[in-house]
Formats: structure tokens, sequence, C-alpha cells
């Protein structure tokens, strides 16, 4: 297997230093506009002599299909900001290699009724371009991190092997990572940390399909494991409410992320502000994106990890009946920032999310997954990806939830917040416009992008 990894921050780096221990591929160009950044990535490899440098724009398709054409390509893994998707996904198809990402192209909230109804889902033109890849005889392998990515296979599993009927599947996130020296410093990108907790929260329910509620909705208070414990979690956008129902047969599905009071307060304020718009103002003569300038402020999340402290747990809740009687069970996936820095120099939560596409590059690679068209993960047997994960040194596992159990199940708390798109109605006139609407250039700012 030769692959193209496009992207070498954070996530991109961390798939690096854990497939170098790994003996299923030959070779592995990892590329990004930054040359320098990409061979920085290889250089602090034990073994790097599979891996090698390149410079691309990640923008560009034409120039992504002459690199993976250059090197005989067999799988792109984008490991980018899930903005660059499209070209990504374009140049991995018109290439004729295996596409792997581990976010969905973007979501527009519904222009009327961005609270309520979905506008265009996460992933849609991807998914909606699956006939084409069967045509194709090619796999796009599509939201394989480990939120979306593990947590859909842990879904995929309680479904073939611990349920008989399930009543709702939750994606329960949550942490105790803290940061010296820093009030707040998320530890992913805040660019994508900003859609996915300020877009309309996503949720599927048998009967009534795929709908949106309110930002920070149906707060509850999840105990995690591994000395976390309860942390407040509340709805958001994810990528497995779209693709879990497509494959797993359940009346409800949800995402909640633990936050904490004191994170959605800087959201709130981020999005009172402004700070959270995509589009583009003039400040004196230059144009800038108020998100773009508040991910280039912040601390880089992959120069946090000397820094870090603490756990971060991904999981699955399933609620549901087995061999007649009532269940619920938490399928869980911890990392310690002590150890994913000490192993491999990469901090937790970039180093949870790269594993898991080194997984299914390898079980690709030994043909124990084999599909064609756009899949997410929860498309395959669970059985093996969880083995192989356990191979690799991280283990997951599971606690029984409910009556009976020793561990405190969810409980529901206070009321639904207040809409977030609540905005005081006298604003800077730049900001005027609230952000699920179209936003407006600043007045007297020109069209330039």
């Amino acid at each position: 297997m030769r692959i193209l990894v496009v992207g070498a921050g954070g996530v991109g780096a961390s798939i690096a230093s854990i497939a170098e221990e790994r003996d299923f591929f030959d070779r592995c160009v990892i590329a990004d506009v930054s040359q320098e950044r990409a061979q920085k990535a290889i250089d602090v490899l034990d073994d790097p002599s599979r891996f090698t440098a390149a410079k691309v724009d990640a923008r560009d398709k034409d120039e992504l299909v002459h690199l993976a054409m250059a090197e005989k390509i067999d799988v792109v893994v984008n490991a980018c900001d899930p903005r660059l998707n499209p070209p990504i996904f374009g140049a991995a198809f018109e290439a004729g290699c295996t596409y792997i990402d581990m976010a969905m192209n973007l979501s527009e909230p519904h222009a009327e009724r961005p609270f309520e109804e979905v506008g265009v889902p996460l992933g849609a033109a991807q998914l909606a371009a699956d006939e084409a890849w069967r045509a194709k005889g090619r796999l796009a392998l599509v939201g394989i991190g480990v939120e979306p990515g593990l947590s859909d296979i842990f879904a995929r599993y309680a479904a073939d092997h611990l349920f008989d009927e399930i009543d709702e599947i939750g994606v329960r996130d949550g942490s105790n990572l803290s940061v010296d020296g820093y009030e707040f410093a998320p530890t992913f990108s805040i660019w994508t940390t900003i859609e996915e907790c300020l877009n309309p929260p996503l949720v599927w329910e048998k009967q009534r399909g795929w709908f949106t509620t309110e930002v920070f909705s149906e707060p509850e208070v999840f105990h995690f494991p591994a000395g976390i414990g309860p942390v407040e979690c509340v709805n958001v956008e994810h990528e497995e409410v779209v693709l879990v129902p497509r494959w797993v047969d359940c009346k409800r599905v949800t995402f909640k992320y633990g936050l904490g009071a004191e994170f959605i307060g800087w959201l709130k304020t981020f999005a009172y502000l402004g700070l959270d718009s995509k589009e583009r103002i003039r400040v004196g003569d230059v144009h800038v994106a108020p998100r773009d300038l508040l991910a280039a402020v912040l601390p880089n999340p992959a120069q946090l990890g000397h820094l870090m402290h603490g756990k971060t747990c991904a999981g699955t809740w399933v609620k549901g009946t087995y061999d007649g009687a009532p269940r619920e069970v938490y399928l869980y996936h911890v990392a310690d920032n002590e150890t994913t820095m000490r192993e491999y120099g990469s901090q937790a939560v970039l180093w949870q999310t790269a594993v898991n596409p080194v997984v299914a590059l390898e079980l690709l690679a030994q043909r124990e997954w084999e599909a064609t068209g756009v899949l997410g993960p929860e498309a395959f047997d669970a059985v093996p990806f969880l083995n192989l994960l356990a191979e690799y040194g991280s283990h997951h596992g599971m606690v029984e939830l409910g009556k009976g159990s020793r561990w405190p199940s969810p409980r529901q708390i206070g009321v639904v917040p207040a809409n977030v798109a609540e905005r005081p109605v006298v604003r800077p006139p730049q900001l005027r416009n609230f952000r699920y609407e179209h936003v407006r250039q600043a007045e007297g700012a020109d069209t330039a992008p």
C-alpha cells in the first residue's frame, strides 16, 4: 500500500507516528502546503525510511491529482480541516484512489427554520456520490476518526452482538483535560469546534427522520469512566447522527459533547461578538473572516501536549433490550495525555483521532474490510477493527448502565438553554446579521473574496 496523507498538522503528524510501527504499507507521503511542516512531521520519527515529504495546496484538486498519480498512491488520507474535503475527495476519485477522512463535508443550516429543520446535512455531497464511486469500483470511507469513527464502530458492535432491539444510540464525549497557563485553550481545532457546537444540533428519530434543536439543548450529566467522572453534556451537530441510522437499526440517534458551563460560556461569547462568522469582513485594507482570526490568536492544539494533563473519553451509550430484558451499555475508549505524549509525542485528543484511520488502513491493506462506494465505519464488521485496535495497545472497554449496575446512569438537568442565536438588536454594522442568514459584507466593503 502507498499512502498519501494530506495535511501535516496535529492529526496528520500523529498518523505518521502511529503508522511507522506497522508494516502494512510500503510508502507514505506526508503532504502539506508547507513542505517544511511536512518534513518536520517525518524528522521526529524513529524510522522515517518509508516516509517522504511533499508540498501541495489542498485547495487545488489538479495539484492533488498530479501528486497522487506521480507517487502511484493507493489511498488518500484527508487529515485537513473539513473545509478542504471537496477538492481532496474529488482528487482521490479522479486519481482512482481509495479515500479516507475523519470529518465529513460541512453542513448548511436551514435558511428559515435552522433550529427545527435540516438544511444541507453533513456530508451530503459525499454521500450523494456513492453511485459514482461504486461504478468506479472504489471506496470512500468517510468519518473514520474517533468521533465519528470508533463511535460508529461501537454502535455496529452493539447492534450485532449486545442487543436484540435498540431504542437509542447516543454518542457521549467527555474529558478532564486541563492546559497549564491558559484560561481557554481548545484541545482541538477551534474552527471545527465552533462549527459543530454552534451549528443547530442534529437528532434522528425513526418516526421523524432528521431534525435540529436549539444550540446546547437537552443538557445532562454523564458519568465517564477511567476517573474522569461526571461531566455536563449537551447536543451538538455531529456525523454519527447522519451515518449510524443508515446501517444500524434503532429508534433514535444523538450526539452530546461534554463541554462544561465555562466552555459553553466562551462559545456563547464568540457567537455574541460575531467571532464565529466564516464570512470575510473588511478590516482596514484587508478582508478577514472573524473565525479565522480567532483560530490564529488562540494557541495551536498540536503544540499544547506538554502543558496538558488528564484523559479524554469517546464512547457510545446504547439503550435497548437483550434476551427480553432492558439493557444499557457504554462502550468507550480513553486516551491518557501522559501516555500519548510519552509514546507518540502527540497530545491525547489528536492521537485518539489519528489511531483509527491507521487501523482502518491496515484492515483495508489486509482485505479484511472490502467495499465500494461512499460508506461510513458502521457499514463494516466491527470485530476485526476492535481486535486490531487492541493489538495496537489501544484498549477499549464497556460498562453496564441502568438498573442493577454499579455505574451511575446519565440524568437530565436544567432546562433547554436560551438560543445562542438571540443577539441584541443594537450591534456593530458589520456583525448585524445572524450567522445562519446570508451574511452581507460590512457597509462600504467591497466584494473581494
